[in-house]
């Protein structure tokens, strides 16, 4: 049995979406199993049912406004390449006044789950072979928990993708079945073991992160981004760890690892979703995986 795994990583989704189109259609892999975490949730869908194309589409054109309804920065571009995130002090200011526990709200997400994985796309997944799984933080037990297509209807499994990719306390914090979740990142960034317990053979591991710091990272001085920066250190030590354990599950199991990194660091916030980004990472994410595939066939040879 063939597993992709796509771990978190907001905004560099688009890296890990042009890895996984040089997989699907240059090397014509078939996954019995996808397994997403935070923005990986929302990329595997669409891969499983093999709609390259309209995954690509969605993350050349997503925006702000299509992710959150209230948003807790503001974005100035200083020239064409680099961008100013600051904190939006009126939303959250707003969002101390109404009582609320999260700095933003991301329900514009949800709305544009569903208006891009249709119904009828459920149904023909749940009805395939494959098996589609997404990775949540149950906050209130503080576990991980993997929501599988064949265990939810349509309205349940779209919510299930969105609490993947809320990233707390920048988006919305979700209450369902009487506990709270959050983001799939801050349990299990790259779920590998998960992979591997439910039967796969060889595993594609997508992770968005470089595999090794390429320099050292700048703290922010904005108490506000400080906080994305701190977020980032900790989910990098757990990326660690998954990595760590899924290597040496697939060691004990004789399974095979594919690992592909990012191999340059795309951003320092990806939390801002810039179209034009987003697209040019989705070309780097498809040349660097038929880079390496060429490098893996020479060595063969």
């Amino acid at each position: 049995m063939r597993a992709l795994v796509i771990s978190g990583g907001g905004s560099k989704g688009a890296f890990a979406g042009g890895v996984a189109q040089y997989l699907l259609q240059e090397h014509g892999h078939k996954y019995d199993i996808l397994i997403g975490s935070s923005t990986g949730s929302l990329l595997i869908p669409h891969l499983a049912l093999g709609k390259v194309q309209k995954i690509h589409d969605i993350y050349s054109n997503v925006n702000m406004r299509r992710i959150f309804n209230l948003s807790p920065f503001i974005v100035k571009h200083k020239n064409t390449d680099r961008e100013l995130v600051t904190i939006n002090h009126m939303t959250v200011i707003k969002q101390f006044i109404n009582k609320k526990r999260t700095f933003g709200e991301s329900n514009n997400l949800l709305d544009y789950i569903k208006e891009s994985f249709t119904k009828a796309e459920f149904l023909e997944l749940q009805q395939s072979a494959c098996d589609v799984i997404v990775t949540v933080t149950n906050l209130s037990k503080n576990e991980v928990e993997y929501k599988s297509i064949d265990d939810f209807e349509y309205d349940d499994f779209c919510e299930w993708i969105w609490i993947s990719c809320n990233y707390i306390p920048f988006m919305s914090l979700v209450t369902k079945n009487g506990f709270d979740y959050g983001d799939g990142g801050f349990s299990s960034l790259v779920p590998i073991r998960e992979a591997i317990n439910r039967g796969a053979t060889e595993v594609d591991v997508i992770v968005l992160e470089t595999e090794v710091q390429v320099k050292p990272k700048t703290i922010s001085r904005n108490p506000f981004t400080l906080m994305i920066d701190l977020f980032q250190i900790l989910l990098t030590q757990v990326e660690k760890q998954n990595i760590t354990i899924g290597k040496l599950a697939a060691k004990n199991k004789n399974v095979k690892l594919n690992l592909y990194y990012t191999p340059t660091q795309l951003t320092d916030n990806a939390l801002i979703f810039n179209k034009d980004k987003m697209k040019a990472w989705w070309q780097q994410g498809y040349d660097y995986a038929q880079n390496k595939s060429e490098l893996m066939s020479d060595n063969v040879q």
